[in-house]
C-alpha cells in the first residue's frame, strides 16, 4: 500500500509539470524578443558596432536573483560603452539589426532523450528506492533501523545531487528544458523517499511518536516548498501535496484540532510566499482546495466542535488571499490576462451564439480566476456547513458563519480581481441565512445529523436576528467602501456591487421577518428596511453628485431600486393588508415625483414596480381587506379604495411622464395604469352583480356583458387617446382589447351563457330584460366603436368589429321572437311554434334587407356581404325547416314572402349595376371598412 501511495505521488507531482510547457515557452519566446529589440537599439545608438548575442538560447526565468543581475549589470555597461565610442567617433551609419540563429524544430529524438528520459528517470529512482527498501524487508538483510537511516541518506543523497546539477549545469539548458529538469526531478525523488521514510518509522516500526513523525514530515514538506524556489511549480506542488496529507499519516489518540489548523495555515501562507515570489496560479488554488477539504472533513467527523481553530485559518487564507498572494502584488503579465480570449472568458452560450464575451464574461473570468474559484466555493460549503450544524461546539457556529462570510464579502470589495468571491459571499449569506431559519426552527430538516442543540431560547430569536440584519449591514458597508474607492474606475464591477449591497440586506431582513418577526406589525424589521432604505438613497445622491452629468443606468440607479425595495418591504412589515397596497402606490407615486428633482433614469420604473406590487397583491388577496371584512355597498367599500387608488395614481402618472424621454417607461406605465383601471370596473361590477359578495363563480349573462361594455369603451378610449398622444401603448392595446371582447362574445355570449342554452330567465319586460344587455347594446357598441375607428385602424380590424355588431344584433333579433313566442324562458327543450318558425324567417329576411340598405347608403362592401349571407340562411331555413315543419297557409306564406324579397333584392342590383355602367368610374369614399370594386 505504501508504494502505490508515494507511486501515485510521484506520478501526481510529474504530470502536473508538463501543463507549463506551452506556457514557458512563450514566455522565453517573448523575452528572446525583448532581448533582440534591446540588442536593436544598441546598435542604432552605435553605428558600426557589431553586436552579437552572447548565448544561444533566451534568457531563463529561473536563473538566480544574483546572475540575472549581474547579466543586467554587464549589458548596461557593454551600452554605455559603446554608446560613448559612437559619440566620440561622430560616425553616422544605417543601424543593422544583430544576426540571430534561427530557431530548431524539436524533433521526436530530442524529446526522447532530453525530456522523456528524465522523467522516466526520476520515476524509476523514486521505486528503486522503495523496491530496495522491500528488499531488504522481506530478505531479512538489514535492521529496521538500518534500513530507514539508509533510505533517508538516499533521499537526501538526490536531494544533494539535485542542487549539484543545477549549480553546474549551464543556464542555457535549463530554460531550454525546463519541464524537464533534473535538478527538480531528482529533488522531488529525494522529498518522496524522506516522506516514505517519516511514515515507515511512525506507522510501520512505531521508531517515532506522533508528534515527531508529525513535525518531520512538515519540515519535510515545508523544505520541498522551500526548494521550490528554485525548481518550479511542480515540486511546490508536490511539497504542498505532502503538507497536507502529513496530517492523514499521522495518528493520534487525542488530535489535536488547534495544532492541525495552525500546521495547515502554516502550510498555506508558505505556499503563498512562495507563489507569490514566483507568480504561480495552480499551486495557491491547490492549497485552497486542501484547507478547504480539511475544515469541512473536520465539520462532517466532528461531534463536539472546536471551531475557533477552524475560523482562524480560513481567515488567514481570506487575510493571505488579500495582503500576501494574489493581494496588491497581482499584476497581469500580458494584456491577455487583462482581456481574456473569447475561448477563456465566454460563457458557452454566449461563444456558441456570438463568439466573444460580454462584459459581465470579462468581469467574472477575471485573472487569476483558479485562486478565487477554489477559495470561493470552499468558504461557501464551510459557510453553509457552519450554517446548518446544530451539533455543540466551542463557538457559536452562526457567529462562524457571518464572520466568514463577512470576511470572504470584504475580500470581494478590497481586489479588483475579486467578482467571484463577492458574488459567493452574497449566495452564501442567502443560503445560510435561510439555513439558520431551518436549524432554529426545524432541526429535525437538516441531513446533516449528529446530537442537536438548541439554536434559540423559547423567548425570542434576538441572537438569529442580529446577525442576519448585522450580515446585511457588513454587505453595505462593503459596498459602499468599494464604490468610494474604485468605483469610477471600475463601472462594471461597481454596478455588481451595487446590485449586491441592495439584494443581500433586503434578501436576509425578508427571510429573518418571515421566519422570527410578527407578521402582523414587526418594529425591528420595520425600522430596519426604513433605515437601509434611506442609506440606499443617500448613496444614490452622492453617487449622482460624484458624477454630475451622467444620465446613463448606472450604480446610483441600483440604490434607488435598493430603497423602493427597503421602503416597500417596511410598509409589509408595519402596515396592514389593505393600507400595504395602497401605500405601495402611493411609495411609486413619490418616485415619480421625485423624477421633477432629479433626474435619475431609474425613478419611474419604480413607479412601474409598484403597480406590480400591487398587482401580486391582488392576485393574493383579491378582496384587499379579507373576504370577511369586506362590506356589501355596491361601488364604495374597500375595493374602491384598493383597486381605485393604485389605479388612479397610474394614469396619474403616466399623464406627468408624457414628456419624459424615455419612451419605454411611458408606454409600459400606460399599459399598466389601462389594465389597472378596467381592473377597477370590472372588480366593482362583480361586486355589484353578486350582492356585495366577491365568488369564483362563472359570471352570469349579464355580467358578462358588463365587462363587455367595459372592454369596448376602454378599447374606444384607448383609441381617443391615441389620437391625442400617439404611441403603441395605445395604438395596439385598443386593439387587443377589442380582439378580446369580440373573443368572449363568440364564446360567452353566443355559446356559454346564451339564454337559450344555460335556460337563464330573461326577466319580465318586453324590451328593457336580460337581451337588452347581453346582445343588444353590446352590438351597438360594436357598431359605434366601428364607425368610429373609420380612417383610423386597419380595414380588416374595423370589419370584423362591424360583423360583431351584426352577429350580436342577429342573435338579439332571434331570441326576442323567440321570447315573443315562449315567454320569459328560452330554453330549448319547450322546441319551436309554427308562428315561430315563419317569424325566424321574416326577421331574418328583414335584417337582411336592413344591411343591404345600410351597405349602399354608405357604401361598406362588408354590411352587403354579411346581408348576403343572412339572405341566405333565411333561403336555407325556408327550404329545409319551413317545408318540413309548416302547412297550409304559414308555408305557402313563408315561400312567398321569400320569393318578394329575393326578386326585390335582384331588382335592387339590377339598379345598382345599371347606373354604375352608365357613369364613370369613381372613387369610393374612404371609410375605413372597404370600397366596391
Amino acid at each position: 500500500m505504501l508504494e502505490i501511495l508515494l507511486l501515485l505521488v510521484l506520478v501526481v507531482g510529474f504530470a502536473s509539470q508538463r501543463g507549463y510547457d506551452r506556457r514557458l515557452r512563450k514566455l522565453e519566446a517573448e523575452l528572446d524578443t525583448v532581448k533582440q529589440a534591446l540588442a536593436g537599439r544598441i546598435a542604432a545608438d552605435a553605428p558600426g558596432a557589431q553586436v552579437a548575442a552572447s548565448e544561444d538560447a533566451p534568457i531563463p526565468a529561473s536563473l538566480d536573483a544574483e546572475q540575472e543581475a549581474g547579466r543586467r549589470t554587464d549589458a548596461g555597461n557593454a551600452a554605455g560603452a559603446v554608446s560613448a565610442a559612437a559619440a566620440d567617433n561622430g560616425e553616422e551609419t544605417a543601424a543593422a539589426p544583430p544576426p540571430t540563429k534561427p530557431a530548431v524544430a524539436e524533433t521526436l529524438e530530442s524529446r526522447l532523450g532530453a525530456r522523456w528520459a528524465v522523467w522516466v528517470g526520476g520515476l524509476a529512482l523514486a521505486l528503486g528506492g522503495i523496491f530496495m527498501v522491500r528488499y531488504s524487508i522481506e530478505s531479512g538483510l538489514l535492521s529496521p533501523a538500518v534500513r530507514l537511516m539508509l533510505a533517508a541518506v538516499f533521499g537526501v543523497a538526490l536531494m544533494g545531487a539535485g542542487e549539484f546539477v543545477r549549480r553546474t549545469a549551464r543556464p542555457g539548458r535549463l530554460g531550454a528544458f525546463r519541464n524537464a529538469m533534473i535538478p527538480g526531478i531528482l529533488t522531488a525523488a529525494g522529498a518522496v523517499t524522506l516522506f516514505g521514510v517519516t511514515y515507515a518509522a511512525h506507522d510501520i516500526y512505531s521508531f517515532v511518536g506522533p508528534a515527531s513523525a508529525f513535525a518531520m514530515m512538515a519540515a519535510v514538506a515545508l523544505a520541498t516548498l522551500g526548494l521550490s524556489l528554485l525548481y518550479g511549480q511542480a515540486l511546490a506542488g508536490l511539497g504542498l501535496l505532502g503538507s497536507m496529507i502529513t496530517p492523514l499519516l499521522v495518528t493520534a489518540s487525542e488530535p489535536n484540532i488547534a495544532v492541525l489548523f495552525g500546521y495547515l495555515a502554516i502550510a498555506w501562507i508558505a505556499t503563498a510566499i512562495a507563489s507569490r515570489h514566483q507568480r504561480w496560479q495552480i499551486v495557491p488554488a491547490i492549497a485552497n482546495i486542501g484547507l478547504g477539504l480539511w475544515a469541512i472533513g473536520y465539520l462532517l467527523a466532528g461531534s463536539v466542535l472546536d471551531l475557533l481553530p477552524v475560523m482562524l485559518a480560513l481567515l488567514v487564507l481570506i487575510g493571505g488571499t488579500v495582503f500576501i498572494w494574489p493581494g496588491r502584488a497581482w499584476r497581469p503579465a500580458s494584456p491577455l490576462e487583462v482581456a481574456p480570449t473569447p475561448k477563456q472568458a465566454a460563457s458557452t452560450a454566449r461563444r456558441w451564439l456570438f463568439g466573444k464575451p460580454g462584459a459581465w464574461d470579462l468581469l467574472l473570468t477575471r485573472p487569476p480566476l483558479a485562486i478565487t474559484i477554489t477559495l470561493s466555493v470552499g468558504l461557501l460549503l464551510v459557510a453553509l456547513l457552519l450554517a446548518s450544524t446544530v451539533r455543540p461546539a466551542t463557538v457559536d457556529p452562526a457567529f462562524c458563519f457571518a464572520a466568514i462570510v463577512a470576511a470572504l464579502a470584504a475580500l470581494g470589495a478590497s481586489r479588483p480581481y475579486a467578482a467571484v468571491p463577492a458574488c459567493f459571499a452574497a449566495t452564501a449569506a442567502i443560503a445560510g441565512t435561510c439555513l439558520l431559519a431551518v436549524a432554529s426552527l426545524s432541526p429535525d430538516l437538516l441531513v446533516i445529523s449528529g446530537p442537536q442543540v438548541a439554536r434559540a431560547s423559547s423567548t425570542g430569536y434576538t441572537r438569529e436576528i442580529a446577525i442576519g440584519l448585522g450580515l446585511g449591514g457588513i454587505f453595505i458597508l462593503c459596498g459602499f467602501s468599494f464604490l468610494h474607492r474604485r468605483g469610477r474606475d471600475d463601472r462594471q464591477f461597481a454596478m455588481l456591487w451595487a446590485a449586491l449591497m441592495a439584494l443581500v440586506p433586503i434578501a436576509i431582513v425578508a427571510i429573518s421577518f418571515l421566519n422570527y418577526g410578527d407578521l402582523n406589525r414587526d418594529w425591528i424589521h420595520g425600522f430596519y428596511g426604513i433605515a437601509i432604505g434611506a442609506i440606499f438613497l443617500a448613496g444614490a445622491e452622492w453617487l449622482s453628485r460624484r458624477e454630475a452629468g451622467s444620465a446613463a443606468f448606472g450604480p446610483s440607479d441600483l440604490l434607488v431600486g435598493g430603497s423602493f425595495a427597503a421602503f416597500a418591504f417596511a410598509l409589509h412589515a408595519l402596515a396592514g393588508s389593505a393600507a400595504t397596497t395602497v401605500l405601495v402606490a402611493l411609495l411609486g407615486f413619490a418616485y415619480v415625483l421625485g423624477s421633477r428633482f432629479r433626474a435619475w433614469p431609474s425613478l419611474p420604473w419604480m413607479m412601474v414596480a409598484a403597480i406590480l406590487l400591487v398587482m401580486a397583491r391582488i392576485a393574493i388577496e383579491p378582496t384587499i381587506v379579507g373576504a370577511g371584512n369586506l362590506g356589501r355597498t355596491p361601488v364604495f367599500n374597500a375595493l374602491l379604495a384598493g383597486y381605485g387608488i393604485p389605479a388612479l395614481l397610474s394614469v396619474v402618472s403616466a399623464y406627468m411622464l408624457r414628456r419624459s424621454v424615455n419612451a419605454r417607461v411611458l408606454q409600459v406605465i400606460e399599459a399598466l395604469a389601462s389594465i389597472m383601471c378596467l381592473l377597477t370596473l370590472a372588480i366593482l361590477v362583480r361586486h355589484a352583480m353578486n350582492g356585495g359578495v366577491l365568488t369564483s363563480g362563472a359570471p352570469s349573462l349579464g355580467e358578462q356583458s358588463i365587462y363587455t361594455l367595459l372592454v369596448i369603451g376602454a378599447s374606444a378610449t384607448l383609441m381617443a387617446l391615441d389620437l391625442k398622444s400617439p404611441g403603441p401603448v395605445f395604438r395596439y392595446g385598443s386593439m387587443v382589447l377589442g380582439v378580446i371582447s369580440m373573443l368572449s362574445v363568440l364564446s360567452a355570449h353566443l355559446v356559454a351563457l346564451n339564454p337559450f342554452l344555460t335556460g337563464e330567465n330573461t326577466g319580465r319586460y318586453p324590451f328593457f330584460n336580460l337581451l337588452l344587455i347581453g346582445y343588444l347594446l353590446p352590438a351597438i357598441g360594436y357598431a359605434a366603436l366601428a364607425v368610429y375607428a373609420r380612417d383610423k385602424r386597419p380595414p380588416l380590424y374595423v370589419t370584423l368589429l362591424a360583423v360583431c355588431s351584426v352577429i350580436l344584433g342577429f342573435a338579439w333579433a332571434t331570441l326576442s321572437v323567440r321570447r315573443y313566442w315562449q315567454g320569459e324562458n328560452l330554453a330549448e327543450w319547450k322546441g319551436f311554434l309554427a308562428g315561430e318558425t315563419y317569424s325566424y324567417s321574416v326577421v331574418w329576411l328583414l335584417i337582411g334587407v336592413a344591411l343591404l340598405a345600410l351597405g349602399s347608403r354608405f357604401n361598406a362592401r362588408s354590411l352587403r356581404i354579411t346581408s348576403a349571407a343572412l339572405v341566405l340562411i333565411a333561403v336555407v331555413k325556408v327550404f329545409l325547416i319551413d317545408m318540413a315543419n309548416l302547412e297550409g297557409f304559414l308555408r305557402a306564406l313563408s315561400f312567398i314572402g321569400l320569393g318578394i324579397v329575393l326578386i326585390g333584392i335582384g331588382l335592387f342590383y339590377q339598379r345598382i349595376l345599371t347606373g354604375r355602367s352608365s357613369t364613370p368610374a369613381t372613387q369610393g369614399r374612404n371609410d375605413g371598412i372597404d370600397h366596391p370594386t
